[in-house]
């Protein structure tokens, strides 16, 4: 049984070893990671220019890429054969609310499930500026998760987003399902100048806080349990589509009006 194992913070990060440790017990495992670390590149996929793929020991492959490329290229051109499931992580640091938008390490899981195969995202979730210490903690839920995916299966077209405290096994609350949530981080553009009298930027600010609504990943985390959030390919409102398409001119007679 042949698993994908990837990430966004690069094929020499600790989370990644911990996640392939974790894996390994469950099938055979096979690593294509970013080369260097492609934090909060999200879903961009590398059009026009080439990607390079080197071997970094058995089953295991950097890539000049994005996280996306990663998943793309081990699909279709490094594995011998389509793997039961992917799973992306550890990321070191978490992924709740509107990180996943920005997200590398559930891009890569999406392009997974968008090649047609069953994905997982896995991030630790530190407090504060302590220092990353428990990927094992967060392997052992991923490993938890995906046997039971790899018993049970996923819906089509559905990415599974884990969340996990940076504490140890034994103080882990426990595992709930959690609808995503909202994040706010403090706006933050810093500008500096070269020393060839240029500006340039430093972009985004501290974590703010989550919206406080019951059942979303951020407060869930906070109480000390790990998150699995079911993420869908469809980002359409259908809720809305209806009112929509009672105002806007379906036939363009009315465009620009």
């Amino acid at each position: 049984m042949d698993l994908l194992i990837t990430n966004d913070d690069g094929i020499d990060a600790a989370g990644l070893g911990a996640l392939e440790r974790a894996m390994a017990a469950l099938g055979t495992t096979w690593t294509v990671a970013p080369q260097v670390e492609q934090s909060s590149k999200g879903h961009g996929f590398s059009l026009h220019h080439p990607v390079r793929v080197e071997a970094r020991g058995e089953r295991r492959w950097a890539v000049t890429g994005t996280p996306a490329d990663c998943a793309y290229v081990a699909l279709h051109g490094v594995l011998p054969r389509k793997p039961v499931l992917a799973v992306s992580g550890i990321n070191h640091g978490s992924n709740l609310g509107t990180d996943v938008f920005y997200s590398g390490t559930v891009a890569a899981a999406m392009e997974a499930v968008f090649q047609g195969v069953p994905a997982i995202a896995v991030s630790l979730h530190r407090h504060g500026s302590a220092p990353f210490a428990h990927f094992d903690t967060a392997g052992a839920v991923a490993a938890r998760v995906a046997r039971h995916v790899l018993a049970h299966g996923l819906p089509r077209n559905v990415v599974l987003n884990i969340n996990v405290p940076d504490v140890p096994l034994e103080e882990l609350r426990g595992v709930r399902a959690a609808a995503q949530g909202w994040r706010h981080y403090e706006p933050s553009v810093d500008e500096r100048t070269d020393p060839r009298g240029k500006a340039y930027y430093w972009l985004g600010g501290a974590h703010a806080g989550f919206e406080p609504v019951d059942g979303t990943d951020g407060p869930v985390i906070e109480q000390g349990f790990a998150t699995v959030t079911p993420l869908h390919t469809d980002m359409t409102r259908h809720d809305v589509l209806a009112d929509l398409a009672a105002w806007v001119d379906q036939d363009g007679t009315e465009a620009g009006s």
